[in-house]
């Protein structure tokens, strides 16, 4: 397997994990739960928390899903990696559903509240009812016991191959508190006896690849399958095309600040506007070496981008795998340009920071890169809004501030309404209508 699928998929459940709702770090909403439960009705407050912390876990649902559909292809093989990170994703899914669940379980004023629908975030009516029945259900018990079974039964083999310093920490995760249904035993068994299933042979690898493959699809896919956008449909492509990459590449400078959209792309989930993810083009390490900067990274890398894999240096090619996108080109000096660009490579190899909490910089979420590496330099200054009870900057935020301030320009844009590749007043133009969508 590419060491570079197994160091991605590690990346994005350890930036993760520490983000899910779990047992002991939802003191709050039970304290919530609890009162609303009492009283028949949620405050504003009690309902703002606990919508925070949902919508949180269901953007998280699906990328643990993403994580082991991207490794169930080499399941197939004996490769303990793959298989523990897999198993990980699950074990983190199963957690946080049943951290869920237990504050839900015998309150029917917060399942309600769940299941309500939210417009705000595209949460549609039932989501909690589809992920209940799902949790619950016992063949996700007895799929997530083989699991289970075969990791603690391959444990010495699979710790030896956990021994290099990038993965520590994934057993410690691997063997934590066991899931919900796995500390009730009775009801455990007894739907085990119910489901009527014949154990697999722990020592077979197509066994556990079956395992893991049907654990996630009931699993991971319950939600996923029933709910736009959550996933990329079928056969979709994105629409920026070869051609307009090469294009961009001869037109691009140094310091630019790439704004994109993907239609069905899970960074749109629960982010607010038509714009949701942005890049930083700080040039490809021939254009550094001529601003007298480092030129570390391929000399295909140009973008300082953070996914959920990371803050990596990476190609134009990849950044704009996407539907749409707009450049906004920065009004400043070359020597501050090149104090902008030698601070954001000071950011590469951070995790993703799924909490966009801008007050910690250990961790940059998309838009914190441009913020981080722009901000107190020449006149540029950001000013942080409050979203879901934290300060942050997002995509549309960000534009709306450079060309408020003045501090870029409207270069081109490129899917908006459908436009072709436009370039200024009439991008500008295109621009604003997209922003008031």
């Amino acid at each position: 397997m590419s060491e570079t699928l197994i160091s991605s998929a590690w990346n994005v459940l350890r930036a993760i994990y520490p983000t899910l709702p779990l047992d002991g770090t939802l003191r709050q909403e039970s304290e919530d739960a609890g009162a609303a439960q009492g009283r028949g009705y949620f405050l504003p407050d009690e309902d703002e928390r606990l919508r925070e912390v949902y919508g949180r876990y269901l953007k998280s649902r699906v990328i643990l899903h993403e994580i082991v559909t991207s490794l169930t292809p080499r399941l197939k093989e004996p490769i303990p990696l793959a298989f523990c990170i897999a198993f990980g994703a699950a074990t983190a899914l199963a957690r946080s559903s049943g951290a869920l669940i237990a504050i839900a379980k015998d309150r029917p004023v917060v399942h309600q509240k769940l299941d309500e629908a939210e417009p705000r975030y595209d949460i549609p009516r039932k989501t909690f009812t589809a992920i209940y029945r799902s949790a619950t259900s016992p063949g996700l018990a007895w799929r997530y016991h083989q699991a289970w079974k075969y990791y603690h039964q391959n444990r010495e083999e699979i710790i030896t191959a956990l021994s290099s310093e990038e993965f520590s920490g994934l057993v410690e995760l691997l063997d934590g508190d066991p899931p919900l249904f796995l500390k009730r035993k009775r009801s455990f068994w007894t739907s085990i006896m119910e489901y009527r299933l014949h154990s697999l042979n722990r020592r077979t690898h197509s066994s556990y690849h079956k395992v893991m493959f049907h654990l996630f699809r009931i699993s991971g896919s319950a939600i996923a399958g029933k709910l736009q956008p959550f996933t990329i449909p079928k056969g979709s492509s994105p629409a920026v095309g070869p051609e307009i990459v090469r294009r961009m590449e001869g037109l691009l400078r140094p310091g630019d600040i790439i704004v994109t959209r993907h239609h069905h792309a899970l960074s749109n989930l629960f982010l607010p506007g038509h714009w949701p993810h942005a890049a930083f083009y700080l040039g490809t390490p021939a254009q550094r070496k001529a601003l007298d900067l480092l030129s570390q990274g391929a000399e295909q890398d140009s973008v300082l981008e953070a996914k959920k894999d990371g803050v990596k240096l990476r190609p134009l090619r990849e950044t704009l795998s996407v539907d749409a996108f707009l450049v906004l080109r920065p009004v400043i000096s070359t020597p501050d340009l090149a104090r902008v660009i030698t601070r954001a490579l000071t950011h590469e190899g951070k995790l993703y920071d799924f909490l966009f909490d801008f007050k910690k910089s250990e961790r940059l979420a998309c838009t914190e890169v441009v913020y981080r590496s722009f901000h107190g330099i020449g006149n540029w200054q950001f000013q942080l809004v409050k979203q879901s009870g934290r300060l942050t900057l997002p995509a549309e935020e960000l534009i709306k501030q450079c060309l408020q301030a003045r501090f870029a320009k409207v270069y081109c844009v490129f899917g908006a309404r459908n436009c072709p590749l436009t370039f200024g007043k009439e991008a500008a133009e295109i621009l604003e209508e997209s922003l008031q969508k």
